[in-house]
Parts: C-alpha cells; sequence; structure tokens
C-alpha cells in the first residue's frame, strides 16, 4: 500500500514476514561491520539461538549483506531487507530467544543506532521514498488496543510472566 504525497516523495507501508516460532527486531545501523558485529552480539547471547540476520547498505555497492545459522530465518531476512529497501536498516530474525534476550547486547554494538521494534507480532514498516532513497519512519507492531487490563488480566500476566521463566514465584 502506498500514498502519493507529492510529487517528490510517497510513503509505503511494508508488511515483514516472520516465519513460524520467530522474531524480528528491525533497526538501523551505519557500517558494512555491522553484519558481523550483530552476528557475534547474537550469538554471544544465547547458546543455540538461530538466526538470520540482513543489513541494507547505503553506499558503495548497496547490497545486501547477510549472515545467519538457519537458511529459513536468513532468507526471510533477506526477503524483509529487500521489501523495505532503506540503506543502513537491518532485519533480525531469531528462534529459540526471546528478543528480551538480545536487545541489550544489540544496542552496545558501536554501530548500532536505533532499535525500531522487536515482536512476533504481524508487523509493518511505514517506508518513505524521495528521489534519494528510502528511509524508515516507523512501525506497526501488532494491532490497536481494545480496552483496558482488569484483575483477571494483571492475574494471567503475571502467572505468564513467572510461566515462562522472567519473574520469579
Amino acid at each position: 500500500m502506498s500514498a502519493q504525497a507529492s510529487a517528490g516523495w510517497k510513503i509505503e507501508v511494508v508488511e515483514m514476514v516472520i516465519p513460524p516460532k520467530a522474531n524480528i527486531i528491525v533497526g538501523q545501523t551505519h557500517f558494512i561491520k555491522s553484519v558481523e558485529d550483530i552476528a557475534e552480539a547474537v550469538v554471544n547471547s544465547v547458546p543455540g539461538v538461530k538466526f538470520g540476520l540482513a543489513f541494507n547498505e547505503a553506499s558503495g555497492d548497496r547490497l545486501i549483506r547477510f549472515d545467519g545459522n538457519d537458511e529459513e530465518l536468513v532468507r526471510a531476512a533477506i526477503e524483509n531487507a529487500r521489501r523495505i529497501g532503506a540503506g543502513h536498516v537491518f532485519v533480525l530474525l531469531i528462534r529459540d530467544a526471546w528478543p528480551i534476550n538480545v536487545l541489550n547486547q544489540l544496542k552496545a554494538v558501536p554501530e548500532v543506532a536505533r532499535i525500531f521494534c522487536a515482536t512476533a507480532n504481524p508487523l509493518q514498516v511505514v517506508v518513505i521514498e524521495t528521489n534519494q532513497g528510502r528511509g524508515v519512519l516507523g512501525v506497526v507492531d501488532g494491532f490497536t488496543v481494545v480496552g483496558i487490563e482488569g484483575e483477571e488480566d494483571k492475574r494471567k500476566r503475571v502467572e505468564f510472566l513467572r510461566r515462562i521463566g522472567y519473574k520469579r514465584a
């Protein structure tokens, strides 16, 4: 879906492909070295994590650079990066780990300038295209809220966090 706002630019909503049981992290980084450094941060964060990583170069060869240890996730990361098409954007797909396990390490990578989102929800990336190129304006992560948490909802939230090991009993 796209909207033409003027002769000089357009906005497009780009659907991301998220394979089953995977989470996606979309961010912005500034250097070709990012591919190796992000990959190292991921594998050093969670033993046995499966991942696919793609990075769009913004100058030079302007290629989609990639890494990973799971072919399905690598292919999906490359496809998502291609769909976004904006330079200096990276797409990381992980499995057998939660984003919370890798986000601090990703933020500590010197080349990483921003994390747009980390989710397993359906994801849309809002992209602007100008005569120079493409850039990410933001993301639509999941769906619109429909209400306010009640006491039963609180109880379920607390139980869930304890069941998956992120809070003690």
